[in-house]
């Protein structure tokens, strides 16, 4: 599989002090993300990190993404634009070494191979993270519900035998 939006950096780049990267999609990432979120469109993203050496090789980020992308409501299929506006914070671990305890409230990790990270793709993650799978274009009401009557599978067979 080829990356939408491959942003490689060297580990041996981000030094004691920390680096701060920016990631920001180009058209053509954007038409490649909407593709594989499977929404109508992706008109901006971008996503800023402050990364930071930790023991064993670990680079935790800390992230803001911002995008904006074209939904599909699900209750009335009208396409809508989404703005999001998100912070998050993830742990990149050398490949082997993740934690093989899964704690819900512990930093996301994402393993890496080799002498780098790929901001691109972390982005992509997040961005796939935060989106609605049911999204609901503002002020689209559900419709009513039936009645108890309507829902019975034997109300249809009621109904036959009654005379008119």
């Amino acid at each position: 599989m080829t990356p939408e939006m491959l942003r490689m950096v060297p580990v041996d780049r981000i030094g004691a002090t920390g680096l701060d990267y920016t990631v920001t999609a180009t058209p053509e990432e954007c038409l490649a993300m909407a593709t594989r979120l499977m929404v109508p469109a992706v008109a901006e993203l971008s996503c800023e990190f402050r990364l930071k050496p930790a023991k064993a090789g670990t680079i935790v980020a800390e992230g803001r993404l911002r995008a904006r992308l074209t939904q599909v409501c699900v209750v009335s299929l009208d396409e809508f634009t989404v703005r999001i506006d998100e912070r998050f914070r993830v742990r990149f671990v050398p490949e082997g070494r993740e934690d093989p305890e899964l704690d819900p409230d512990s930093d996301d990790e994402i393993p890496y191979s080799g002498v780098a990270i790929d901001l691109g793709e972390a982005a992509a993650e997040q961005l796939a993270l935060v989106l609605d799978p049911y999204p609901r274009k503002p002020g689209a009401d559900l419709p009513a519900a039936p009645d108890a009557s309507q829902i019975s599978p034997f109300a249809a067979l009621a109904r036959l035998k009654r005379p008119s």
